[in-house]
């Protein structure tokens, strides 16, 4: 134990922050890059289909959801099969391959359909990856009393290589901070654009992950009876409400659409607020370095009191942070709002992902956490979609409003269907009186 986590946890925590940073470099590159013209966008930008022009935005926003489509859809049948097989290690490994030939493959790209077929890749790694090292990590919990602070601490390091991911890329790409033309490095006599120097560390993150896996995480034992029944329940037990893990994934697909709300309305936002790139880049910031903040003592807080009142907590919170977005007129406020979203995030996902780590049971742990790292896919990519889509058809307030609706959806489904796990006054490990 270091700090109070598993060794194991903690390999794994900081195998997906060397993951995460790679994958959050390629949200900032591949939009830059495509832009550049160093990809050939000819025969397919100012096309026209069903009515609707495809522009340079709309394709680069096909690069990018692409990933989490096939990220998130891939996800319940990687989990299944690794619950069945009992064989995490290898997923994780295989995934962190998939994720790293891809990266490797960008700067010899010229055509926007095989930059697409190489993001696409990636997404099928992501999909191997995540719901095996989630199942790992939930695996590794000794008991209930230790399952939201392991989720705690691995939310923490992943959102740390998330978050911090963006501004390196910035100023790998341009070579410092308040530069904005991509650089040109030189290495060996050799000339390295900023864009190839972003692309090798993104492999760079993904060879750090797998060496780390490989060296240093080892299968648990498998439980004969995990993965024999593979199905997603959606009403409970007793058929008289809809199943916990369910109504989470639902809860945690709208959580994560609030979150990429943002990203899709840069500019509006920095004319609305008159505010500098860097501040934009700030608030984007302040929801993953609220998350950083508190990650930790919200998980180890559930061990304690309980899952359900964190969750609940956090979607109260995140109805008002997510409308306030959209009626905020100076920069200040809004980096206000976008960390009490951050706050609210946090309250939500590692009691989430324990909660559904505690009914994983014979269901197994890769199938059911599934659902929700699905959910959380998911959601990051149809969140700019539908801003870009909202914002058109209505005003600057319109996806933020939306977004606060679909989090008081949230609260309600998870105040009156999500049960707790935990018995309060009781040892967290031992079960639950039956009446």
């Amino acid at each position: 134990m270091v700090l109070g986590t598993d060794t194991r946890v903690l390999t794994l925590a900081f195998a997906r922050m060397a993951d995460a940073l790679g994958n959050s470099f390629l949200i900032i590159v591949l939009p830059l890059y495509i832009a550049s013209g160093q990809v050939s966008l000819a025969g397919i930008a100012g096309q026209q289909i069903l009515g609707f022009t495809l522009q340079t935005e709309t394709l680069i926003g096909l690069v990018l959801s692409l990933f989490g489509l096939l990220n998130s859809f891939g996800q319940p049948f990687t989990g299944r099969l690794s619950d069945r097989t009992g064989k995490r290690r290898i997923f994780v490994l295989t995934g962190l391959v998939l994720f790293a030939i891809g990266s490797a493959a960008y700067p010899f790209l010229s055509s926007y359909w095989t930059v697409l077929a190489a993001r696409a890749f990636q997404g099928l790694g992501a999909a191997f990856t995540i719901p095996a090292t989630v199942a790992l990590v939930n695996d590794y919990a000794a008991s209930d009393a230790e399952r939201g602070g392991n989720f705690g601490v691995f939310n923490t390091f992943r959102l740390i290589g998330f978050g911090f991911g963006p501004i390196i890329a910035g100023v790998v790409i341009t070579g410092g901070l308040a530069a904005n033309d991509v650089v040109t490095y030189r290495f060996a006599g050799t000339a390295i654009s900023g864009f190839t120097a972003a692309f090798a560390i993104a492999v760079l993150g993904a060879v750090v992950s797998f060496v780390l896996v490989w060296a240093l995480i080892q299968d648990p034992p498998v439980d004969a009876e995990a993965g024999k029944d593979l199905s997603i329940a959606i009403l409970d037990r007793e058929g008289e409400g809809l199943d916990s893990v369910f109504v989470l994934g639902i809860g945690t697909f709208l959580m994560a659409a609030t979150i990429a709300l943002f990203a899709t309305l840069e500019g509006p936002i920095r004319m609305r607020l008159d505010e500098s790139t860097l501040f934009f880049s700030v608030q984007f910031a302040a929801v993953v370095i609220a998350n950083v903040v508190f990650q930790v003592p919200i998980g180890r807080a559930s061990d304690r009191f309980g899952r359900r009142p964190f969750i609940v907590a956090g979607f109260v919170i995140l109805v008002p942070s997510v409308f306030a977005q959209g009626v905020v007129t100076g920069p200040w406020s809004m980096l206000l709002a976008r960390f009490v979203q951050g706050i609210a995030v946090a309250l939500v996902f590692a009691p989430s992902l324990a909660l559904a780590g505690d009914l994983a049971g014979a269901r197994g742990s890769g199938t059911t956490l599934s659902v929700l790292t699905m959910a959380f896919g998911l959601g990051v990519a149809i969140g700019p979609l539908a801003s870009g889509l909202l914002y058109n058809f209505g005003s600057f307030s319109t996806p933020f409003t939306a977004g606060a609706a679909l989090a008081f959806v949230g609260l309600v489904l998870t105040y009156t269907q999500v049960e707790e796990t935990l018995a309060l006054g009781q040892e967290p490990d031992q079960p639950t009186p039956q009446d």
